[in-house]
């Protein structure tokens, strides 16, 4: 079985506004639409805390806690929930890539979840990995573009 699940978007916008909108408009991207993401603490640094809580609209709470394991502006980001900021085993789950690159007339946006095993794979895919971080993709995409969620 495939352990490695993505999603990927053309957006019409240079890869530094698609940069931008990434890093400074981070939680109005990252969950999918109703749910929201809160940044409680993200360190933008190989080895960099992240502690990212996404909130459900019947006061749900998923917090989600892991490690920076590269970070290269203007290109890419990838963590994993497989530690917690001070290096204690957690999970794991799954390490999250998020890339960018030059394509014609804009940016193509790639978004990867490469799992330890076949099951957390499926189990993810079972959990809606397609509708929701398409929608993800697809708010990045608006955002970049210029359009308002």
């Amino acid at each position: 079985m495939n352990r490695e699940l993505s999603v990927e978007r053309h957006i019409e916008a240079p890869v530094t506004r698609v940069w931008e909108t990434m890093m400074d408009r981070f939680e109005e991207w990252f969950c999918p639409r109703p749910w929201r993401a809160e940044a409680r603490q993200v360190e933008w640094r190989p080895g960099g805390r992240s502690l990212v809580v996404m909130h459900g609209p019947n006061g749900e709470e998923m917090p989600n806690e892991g490690v920076i394991l590269d970070y290269q502006p203007g290109r890419r980001f990838v963590f994993s929930d497989a530690f917690t900021g001070d290096w204690q085993p957690s999970g794991p789950f799954m390490v999250g890539l998020f890339e960018i690159v030059s394509e014609g007339s804009g940016t193509r946006f790639i978004a990867t979840a490469r799992h330890w095993t076949d099951e957390s794979a499926e189990q993810h895919r079972t959990m809606g990995f397609d509708d929701g971080w398409g929608a993800m993709a697809d708010q990045l995409k608006t955002l970049a573009e210029g359009g308002t969620l």
